[in-house]
């Protein structure tokens, strides 16, 4: 092939524009996102179950729906939590692959077999099912700037008009609103409900039959009689509107001729549907909507649509009303792929200096530059036709390619200008002959790296989402990568290159001068290397027996290091958790979130905090708050994100009336809800909520005695105060109160009742009814209560019911179907996160028996990436002989380069051990590109020795020549990589962190496999082939005696039948 295109350079051409067009369109086309779809499918149900107790929804509900679960198709574990104000929320995880729309449907169908079980005020409710991530994409809040109007009209606003557009975006999977919606409020006094003989169930049948929509028809609707001229629609008011038409509703007729109204025992206005939920921007009142991104859903892509979405509404608002969006996660992922994209092209501009560093010509450089365009598009098209992305772990791919895309190309260069230089031929047959010489070892080494890189593109899970789209990235280079070595660098090769000068002879300028003495530098260096490896052969049993010591180190090193998943990134956004102590009231903790905001704002790095009250991660409740920051971009500040995380906990420690703590969002969008592990403890044994709750208390006490984990604690919110009515039963049935009486009174004063609908501006909202706040503060309110009998007298709640206090659960989880309690936390500052999950282990093995764990969220995933590590470096290390052996035929070449590769691990755990990196997911990729890039140094000598070998020349002189031959192109070729990995090495920014972890891997293992591989690759090369002869020999000398027995054995076979005859 080379030579065809040595002869068409115009062809060559030709086919490098098309490549490069295409390319470029395909990025056009390709999906932006930080990173691939790690996550698991996830279908969330929701139900509301008014006035239930945690216990209440998590028998009458929740289990009866896990039933319904247990055998769905692709279901990996799912997760229920049931809270005292009567919420339910199960997450359903499915495995990696499986459609998450199908998965819905699935669980929709199983849901509606359970539903006649259901209760029926949660079945009223409604049951939600849908699609989305665990996190929040983004926070979209409306505040009033002249401070006119308060969070109850602009959550009425947000509800009327922008919601419903935020949801239609495409990507969006769930908008949900952390504020309330209006709502008729009917405030019942139940002083006033006695002295009238009334019950709130009266009050429920009164507004339903007085308030409903009347379709009354039309006069004159056909059939018509003759003649009629006129048709008009019959319209009655039946619907209320106002709270004046809902006070003025009629509960019962008075014996002297009166009636007694809505408003003669209760209170009526237009509320919010709760009381619980309330947001605040920056310290103001605000309406908030959380929006989490849908299973298909790209973040960048989706928050580019809402904000264009938002920017049109805006246009629309009234005066005073403005809309913001203060928190958005997909701003760092821009900030990440831009940083990697910079990087991408310094590694570019740095690899051109190193080629024209060593090949001293401008020309001789520009080969190889003009390959990486060509290349770095034509891999992106290949990436479009593998439906893959535009993420972190593909740009990382090609940055780390940036180094082997120029490899065949300058080994190609090379090989011209050294034949060039050393025959005194012309550049077009110098080109020629090059390529007969390289063309094998350019197929070798494109086969190898292909081999490594392959088997990674067949691991299941989210893991190996990650690997397959590094592993494509960069196969998709490598082939694109030979085929220009094979076709455009020749062709520019024997059509551009001149022959090359005598730089020690030139007297020009600085660069020239310099660029003489490196030259001659480097070819002393070369002689040097060569006496080296002459020496090294002359000692190749203690040589080769000092390599098996280093590879038994490398192994060693591997195994000592601590693991990890993902590196902790700085992605410009902090969460704050607020816990008060259980029972506390919502003006306690609006306080201690007012504190919070304050110590928040005197820290320069923040830009906006959106502040939740009545809802966090751990819940919902009134002593729950939460706090969502944003930090300024990195350059506008001189801290990151986790050491101010530090500095904040000391600052909330100080805070005596609640539990505050600063964490990190997940490093993985849809993987849990912050970084750290994710711990549930689960009751196998049926030990009983008492004993799992110690549990829990024992493990997190030792946690805190470890100085391995920091900021371990429970979300699960503790029990808070309860007040148990004891109902005697034969009392009440003695007077004659039914139980149903006595529940709706209860319900419908310390609870809430929703009773009808009512149309306001061109929607229906909620008619709710409840007891007036006066009447419900304490627990004598309680037995003050009346009830009314069968015979219609008014029973109060003490002739029948007592009071016991007691403590109750807030939030009941399950986990796969067991009662579970989560432990978070995360390493501390040193350890890595598989030493902190490790640790986890050991100390939940001192609890009592009947007590299990699992993992969850991203600690699930690190546990299955851990599990896979051992095959990807087996699989990449077999991948690689293989693909040897079949290419050249014989088992010596892959056996001498197979125990050169692992010596770069030993580089790579070393510099990651100086810098306090882990063995995670980047290191790993890392590891797998140092195998590949060994066994390319390697081949490049072995190749040359065998050649030379075969055409006559001793072993030992054959190696010492190919050393020296391939010295140059190996140092060179190993340079430009080590210059591409050096941006990734020192970054700084958004998304460094993972910069840092590959590129440190790389650098170091890079490093030391260039040296240690020119130094023991001709030792195992000799020594392989030595030993092979050996035992060609050793089976030779067998044969011949073999032989030489059998022929003796027959002509004494021979003898003894003649002288029988």
């Amino acid at each position: 092939m080379p030579f065809f295109f040595i002869d068409r350079p115009v062809f060559a051409w030709v086919i490098a524009f098309a490549v490069m067009v295409a390319g470029a369109l395909a990025i056009t086309q390709l999906p932006v996102s930080q990173y691939p779809r790690l996550a698991p499918p996830r279908v969330v149900i929701s139900a509301t179950y008014p006035g239930a107790t945690a216990e209440q929804i998590d028998s009458d509900v929740a289990s009866l729906i896990e039933q319904s679960l247990d055998g769905a198709d692709g279901l990996s574990h799912y997760e229920t939590t049931s809270d005292a104000l009567g919420e339910l929320e199960i997450d359903v995880m499915f495995t990696p692959g499986t459609n998450p729309d199908l998965a819905m449907v699935d669980v929709q169908n199983r849901l509606k077999q359970v539903e006649p079980r259901l209760p029926q005020q949660v079945v009223q409710q409604g049951i939600s099912v849908f699609n989305a991530a665990n996190t929040f994409l983004m926070l979209v809040t409306l505040v009033s700037t002249d401070g006119t109007r308060d969070s109850t009209t602009l959550s009425d606003y947000l509800n009327r008009y922008l919601l419903r557009e935020l949801k239609r975006t495409p990507g969006v999977g769930s908008a949900e609103l952390w504020d309330a919606d209006e709502a008729m409020r009917i405030w019942l006094d139940p002083v006033k409900l006695r002295e009238y003989s009334l019950s709130p169930a009266d009050v429920s049948a009164a507004v339903r039959a007085q308030s409903s929509s009347v379709t009354a028809g039309a006069i004159g609707d056909a059939p018509a009689t003759a003649g009629q001229a006129l048709t008009a629609s019959v319209n009655v008011h039946g619907q209320l509107r106002t709270p004046a038409e809902f006070a003025a509703v009629v509960l019962k007729a008075q014996p002297g001729g009166g009636v007694v109204r809505l408003g003669d025992v209760a209170r009526v206005e237009v509320g919010r549907d709760s009381y619980t939920f309330w947001s605040r921007l920056n310290g103001h009142s605000a309406a908030t909507v959380g929006i989490q991104l849908g299973p298909l859903g790209n973040a960048l892509a989706t928050s580019n649509a809402i904000r264009a979405r938002i920017d049109a509404l805006s246009k629309t608002l009234p005066a005073g009303i403005d809309v913001r969006i203060p928190y958005d996660g997909a701003h760092f992922v821009k900030i990440a792929i831009k940083e990697v994209v910079l990087t991408l092209c310094e590694a570019i501009v740095l690899v051109f200096c190193v080629m024209w560093l060593f090949l001293r010509e401008l020309r001789y450089a520009l080969v190889p530059t003009v390959v990486i365009p060509v290349t770095l598009l034509g891999s992106f098209l290949a990436m479009h036709a593998f439906g893959l992305s535009i993420n972190v772990f593909t740009l990382f791919g090609l940055v780390l390619a940036i180094g082997i895309l120029v490899d065949d190309a300058i080994v190609v260069v090379e090989n011209v200008e050294r034949i060039m230089h050393e025959e005194g031929l012309a550049p077009r047959e110098a080109t020629r002959k090059a390529m007969r010489q390289i063309g094998g070892a350019i197929g070798g080494v494109t086969a190898v790296l292909i081999a490594v890189f392959l088997p990674m593109a067949f691991f299941s899970g989210g893991v190996g989402g990650i690997y397959r789209q590094f592993s494509i990235a960069m196969i998709s280079a490598i082939l694109v990568s030979a085929f220009m070595a094979l076709s455009l660098a020749p062709a520019l090769c024997a059509n551009l290159l001149e022959p090359p000068r005598d730089h020690n002879a030139l007297r020009g300028g600085v660069a020239a001068r310099w660029l003489a003495k490196f030259s001659s530098g480097f070819d002393g260096a070369t002689r040097r290397y060569g006496v080296w490896v002459a020496r090294l052969l002359g000692r190749s049993k203690l040589a080769f027996a000092v390599h098996l010591a280093l590879i038994s180190a490398a192994a060693l090193l591997y195994a000592a290091m601590p693991g990890g998943f993902l590196p902790t990134e700085d992605q410009g956004q902090l969460q704050v958790m607020v816990q008060l102590p259980s029972g506390a009231s919502q003006e306690r903790t609006f306080a201690v979130l007012r504190q919070v905001e304050s110590i928040l704002h005197k820290e320069p790095a923040v830009e906006n905090v959106t502040s939740v009250i009545g809802w966090s991660f751990a819940g919902s409740g009134q002593n729950v708050g939460m706090a969502f920051v944003s930090l300024k971009d990195w350059e506008r500040r001189n801290v990151n994100a986790v050491t101010l995380r530090e500095r904040l906990n000391r600052e909330f420690a100080r805070i005596l009336d609640g539990e505050v703590f600063a964490q990190l969002p997940p490093s993985v969008p849809g993987l849990g809800h912050a970084d750290g592990f994710t711990f549930h403890l689960e009751d196998r044994g049926g030990v009983g909520k008492e004993v799992l709750d110690a549990a829990r208390e024992r493990l997190i006490e030792l946690a805190k005695q470890s100085r391995m984990l920091a900021d371990v604690h429970s979300e699960t919110l503790p029990d808070a105060p309860r007040v148990t009515v004891e109902v005697d039963r034969m009392k009440a049935y003695a007077m004659d109160v039914s139980f149903d009486a006595i529940a709706n009174v209860l319900g419908a004063t310390f609870g809430t009742s929703y009773i009808a609908d009512y149309p306001a501006g061109g929607r229906m909202l909620r008619v709710l009814v409840g007891g007036d706040a006066a009447t419900r503060m304490t627990d004598t309110d309680l037995l003050a209560l009346t009830v009314r009998n069968q015979a219609g007298k008014m029973v109060p709640f003490s002739a029948f019911a007592s009071l016991r206090w007691a403590r109750g659960p807030s939030v009941l989880t399950r986990y796969n179907g067991y009662p579970a309690l989560d432990v978070t936390g995360r390493a501390a500052n040193g350890y890595s996160s598989g030493a902190a999950m490790a640790e986890m282990e050991r100390l939940a093995a001192q609890l009592p028996e009947g007590i299990g764990f699992e993992w969850a969220d991203v600690s699930l995933a690190e546990t299955q990436a851990a599990q896979q590590t051992p095959q990807l470096l087996a699989l990449s290390l077999l991948a690689v002989f293989m693909a040897l052996a079949a290419l050249y035929e014989s088992w010596t070449i892959p056996l001498s380069v197979l125990v050169v590769v692992p010596l770069g691990i030993i580089g790579a755990v070393a510099a990651m051990f100086l810098r306090g990196l882990p063995n995670d997911i980047y290191f790993k990729i890392g590891v797998v590109t140092v195998i590949g890039l060994a066994g390319k140094n390697a081949i490049l000598i072995v190749q040359f020795a065998r050649d030379l070998h075969a055409r006559g020349e001793g072993l030992a002189d054959a190696i010492v020549e190919a050393c020296t031959m391939r010295f140059r192109p190996i140092v060179m070729t190993s340079a430009a990589f080590l210059v591409g990995v050096v941006p990734l090495v020192f970054s700084t920014g958004g998304g460094a962190e993972s910069r840092h972890s590959i590129g440190t891997g790389v650098f170091g293992g890079m490093i030391v496999a260039t040296i240690l591989g020119l130094m023991f690759t001709p030792v195992s090369f000799y020594v392989c082939t030595r030993g092979m002869r050996r035992r060609r020999r050793a089976e030779g000398t067998s044969a011949w005696k073999r032989r030489t027995l059998e022929a003796a054995l027959d002509r004494a076979v021979t003898a003894e039948v003649k002288q029988g005859d």
